[in-house]
């Protein structure tokens, strides 16, 4: 099984791929892949539970999906995306969710949009043995904010972005992801960690990439500019279920070899 270690160990040496999963029949499939890396995103929220963005996603709900996720996987290293206000606010509830996650769901890390709020946090879930991946640049979390544009064009603002991936990795996170930021910022950044760096529009200097699934499989009936479809899973589902539909409605199925008889019961009315 992949570990923390084994990540950091990538760094600079090969590749490394992470992707989001929501269910255990997914995560079955992302694992045997050769996926790295799974993370549980708060992706769900506009991904498979119908909302706009992020931010209503609930505590409850991740860790049903981090426990559905884990339970599918044997390879990869499972990462829960914590949700928004699940910290943050009150170290003590903060360290309890994260927590939780380990404990009860079967993740090995969390995930943290991170900024200057978050460096003592994930110092303190580092020493208490819950490894912390990090994450700046666009943080969807954030979305009221800054919206989804790309962040850190001017200098002051990436200047901030370096400042903070230096002192996330002293705090002892053990990744970070890089979201929708310029390439060269990306490449800067990777340079100047030691820990692995994850893009997502970040172009391809980073240590490893990450995507969300619906968008890799072409389930999503929109994807973001810096995403890619891989597959039609969307148009293969339609097909199918579109075919059920029909067979029902003509009555080719079911058909005989689709269920058993009883002679016994032949006669019962």
């Amino acid at each position: 099984m992949t570990t923390v270690r084994d990540l950091q160990a990538m760094a600079g040496e090969e590749p490394i791929t992470m992707l989001t999963a929501y269910d255990a029949a997914t995560a079955e499939i992302v694992d045997e892949s050769g996926v790295d890396v799974v993370l549980v995103g708060d992706s769900m929220g506009n991904a498979v539970l119908g909302h706009e963005n992020t931010l209503p996603v609930t505590v409850d709900e991740v860790a049903s999906h981090v426990g559905a996720v884990a339970r599918g996987t044997e390879d990869a290293l499972v990462v829960a995306d914590m949700p928004f206000l699940s910290f943050g606010a009150d170290e003590s509830e903060s360290v309890k969710n994260c927590g939780r996650m380990l404990k009860e769901e079967g993740a090995n890390a969390v995930k943290l949009e991170s900024g200057p709020h978050t460096i003592e946090l994930t110092e303190r879930l580092a020493d208490l043995g819950i490894p912390v991946m990090a994450h700046l640049g666009l943080t969807p979390q954030s979305v009221n904010q800054t919206g989804y544009t790309q962040q850190a064009d001017g200098r002051e603002e990436a200047e901030t972005i370096l400042e903070l991936a230096r002192e996330h990795e002293a705090a002892g996170a053990f990744a970070l992801v890089l979201e929708h930021v310029p390439a060269n910022l990306a490449a800067q950044v990777t340079e100047a960690i030691d820990i692995p760096t994850i893009g997502i529009g970040a172009g391809g200097q980073c240590d490893g990439q990450v995507l969300v699934f619906t968008d890799v499989v072409g389930m999503a009936e929109q994807s973001p500019p810096f995403a890619e479809q891989f597959g039609d899973v969307r148009g293969e589902m339609r097909e199918a279920v579109s075919e059920y539909v029909e067979a029902v409605e003509s009555g080719s199925f079911p058909t005989a070899e689709h269920a058993s008889r009883s002679e016994e019961l032949d006669d019962l009315y």
